[in-house]
């Protein structure tokens, strides 16, 4: 699939689609790589929090207009905001890098994405806060702000030893070298690698496997599986009890049983 590129003011847009239960939210600036500006973060903001708070919506899929997934920041436009310590998206809203700051919301429901051709700083860590990254074979990334003297603020320095070990993310942010998508999947930044042109179509169908489940059973399975990562096994463990509870308390739970007798594919309402 290849999505016709809407049109979009200088600054750039973020354009979302609703296609079924899947929320595309498309970032939109082609003409500059799709640097990101103030104003596409806000949007980017507005669109993580559609998904959220719309009952009909249960998976987002995050991708790009154009060539390019993103070359990051647009620094004339951000650094403004830096030098200030301000946010470019407003408080209240869903965090798209999924920080856990104070004033932010976190998000619950899944998030897949696809990348493409450059893929830099911001856009790896977009990526790493998603939930499965599907990558294009031409992938170029870098997570490169020590040469524009100045520190990865998205999560990055966080989530690469995470992924990778400290070694492996180091190599990376104290060189901010390019590397491609082989080594991205080496170091488990992105979920698979697929030919150029294939990784929208790709990230469709696992939204579409994703959405196919039930909804409720999703939520809680991402977030007790990143309380783990956050917080520790222990901790996450003493959910098990009283979120299974609820989830076997539910119409869904009880047409999974159905399903399972009756030998057909559940029909999920998420209620």
């Amino acid at each position: 699939m290849t999505p016709i590129t809407p049109d979009a003011p200088p600054e750039g847009s973020i354009h979302c689609e609703q296609r079924g239960a899947l929320w595309l939210i498309g970032i939109n600036r082609p003409a500059k790589r799709n640097g990101f500006t103030p104003a596409m973060f806000r949007q980017l903001g507005e669109a993580y929090t559609r998904l959220d708070d719309d009952a009909d919506l249960r998976v987002g899929l995050l991708h790009a207009f154009g060539a390019h997934f993103t070359a990051g920041l647009d620094l004339p436009t951000i650094a403004p905001l830096m030098q200030r310590g301000e946010k470019a998206v407003p408080l209240g809203l869903v965090d798209p890098l999924d920080l856990g700051m104070p004033g932010y919301r976190r998000r619950a429901k899944p998030m897949v994405v696809a990348v493409k051709g450059i893929t830099y700083t911001l856009g790896i860590e977009l990526m790493l806060a998603a939930d499965v990254v599907v990558a294009a074979d031409d992938c170029r990334f870098s997570q490169l702000e020590v040469k524009r003297g100045i520190m990865a603020t998205g999560g990055a320095t966080l989530r690469m030893s995470q992924r990778a070990g400290l070694g492996n993310a180091l190599l990376h942010l104290l060189t901010g070298d390019e590397f491609g998508s082989a080594e991205a999947l080496r170091l488990n930044f992105v979920q698979q690698v697929v030919p150029a042109g294939q990784e929208l179509d790709r990230a469709l169908q696992l939204a579409d496997a994703i959405a196919a489940q039930a909804p409720q059973a999703v939520v809680a399975t991402r977030l007790n599986a990143l309380k783990a990562l956050e917080h520790g096994p222990l901790v996450a463990m003493h959910d098990f009890i009283d979120v299974q509870q609820k989830l076997s308390n539910s119409d869904d739970a009880a047409e999974g049983v159905r399903s399972f007798v009756e030998k057909r594919a559940a029909r999920f309402t998420g209620r």
